[in-house]
């Protein structure tokens, strides 16, 4: 789904990623899950390009939706992998991701229906280890969200009005929601809460769901205010 000129969203059965566009350069925001390197390349040959121009892998948490491919996709030209410090052990394929707090039963329900079909993913080496605060060679700027993960990521590209949010935020059905499976629910809550402060975003780009196209800064608060 071609989003902008700039911006490319990539569907994958669970999980979805980004290829963010600056002249000959690509970022990839997510890997999707293990295997997703063919979809990966074609959705690059679709923009004219060579998977080559992938310079650099950025993730928003370790779980293998996201994470999957990151080591195919680095094997193919080399592109650095960035991950926060707390989630660097997941992607390495140290530790195992943290339980999820799972607080309903139709998030129990949804669990045992999609975790165990995700196949689990090849240990990725992190080549760039994020804090939270950097400003990435793209113009993205690192906002720590934990919850979700300890180690997830929110990437803020305040000249253009963008926001990748990883799984701290999702969508379904029209409605913006608190992201599922969270290690901290209540974590999670004060981490949507602080990208639903950030002014001018006008594009809002989700781990899963539909992204919003315009406005985002106040759909996001809107939702935010029901949590």
């Amino acid at each position: 789904m071609r989003i902008t000129e700039r911006l490319t969203m990539l569907r994958f059965a669970v999980g979805q990623a980004y290829l963010w566009r600056d002249g000959d350069d690509l970022t990839l925001i997510d890997t999707g899950p293990a295997g997703s390197g063919p979809a990966i390349a074609a959705a690059v040959a679709g923009l004219g390009m060579d998977t080559a121009a992938i310079r650099r892998i950025v993730l928003t948490h370790g779980h293998n939706d996201h994470a999957g491919a990151a080591a195919e996709v680095r094997a193919w030209h080399g592109a650095p992998v960035h991950a926060h410090h707390a989630d660097v052990a997941l992607v390495q394929g140290e530790r195992p991701p943290p339980e999820p707090v799972l607080t309903a039963d139709w998030e129990r329900e949804l669990f045992a229906a999609i975790v165990p079909g995700v196949p689990p993913a090849a240990p990725c080496p992190v080549d760039v280890v994020l804090r939270g605060g950097e400003v990435l060679d793209f113009g993205a700027r690192v906002i720590g969200v934990p919850g979700h993960t300890p180690g997830s990521v929110a990437l803020h590209l305040p000249e253009d009005g963008v926001l990748f949010t990883g799984d701290t935020i999702a969508e379904h059905e029209g409605r913006i929601m608190l992201g599922v499976f969270n290690s901290d629910p209540a974590l999670a809550v004060e981490s949507f809460r602080r990208q639903a402060a950030l002014d001018g975003v006008e594009i809002a780009c989700f781990g899963h769901g539909d992204p919003v196209l315009a406005g985002a800064s106040a759909a996001l608060r809107t939702a935010a205010a029901d949590l």
